[in-house]
């Protein structure tokens, strides 16, 4: 038997403040009847920090900044834009500011402020419908994915593979 983690250890490789903003958000989504799961792995290569799915089946990515180089220096998240109907930046209080800038898409990625107890709502995200055929296969990959996570509960050796 593997020794591996079966699940990832979500935000292990980012500073603690990075899991806190990550419960903020997961526990506000939880009000809306959103659920998310963490470290995604999308088709493109990049993986995702938070994808929640809504009532209405709408998929969501969050991306989580918790510093001001890691923001200003991030160049992958517009890779996400195919992938979602909704796109959040999720940042602590203290770097609110600096997602107002253009390059940040203001008019259409939504901000959430979070801490280890909860989330606000900045700015909304502009929702931006997929195409059915990518819908269902995001939604397939996100079912899949969650029942491989769920099945590494009753069997470590499942969950390998993220």
């Amino acid at each position: 038997m593997s020794s591996a983690a079966p699940i990832p250890d979500c935000f292990a490789d980012q500073p603690p403040i990075a899991a806190e903003v990550a419960r903020g958000v997961t526990r506000l989504f939880c009000r809306q009847d959103w659920f998310a799961m963490c470290e995604v792995p999308l088709p493109n290569g990049r993986r995702a920090d938070l994808v929640a799915i809504d009532p209405k089946g709408h998929l969501t990515i969050v991306e989580i900044k918790v510093s001001r180089s890691d923001l200003l220096g991030d160049g992958k998240w517009r890779d996400y834009l195919e992938y979602c109907d909704r796109f959040y930046w999720a940042v602590p209080q203290s770097l609110c500011a600096l997602l107002d800038d253009a390059h940040f898409l203001p008019q259409e990625a939504g901000l959430l402020v979070a801490d280890r107890y909860d989330a606000a709502i900045r700015r909304e995200a502009l929702l931006r419908p997929l195409s059915p055929a990518r819908r269902k296969a995001e939604w397939l990959n996100f079912a899949r994915r969650a029942a491989r996570r769920l099945s590494a509960q009753i069997d470590p050796t499942l969950g390998l593979g993220f």
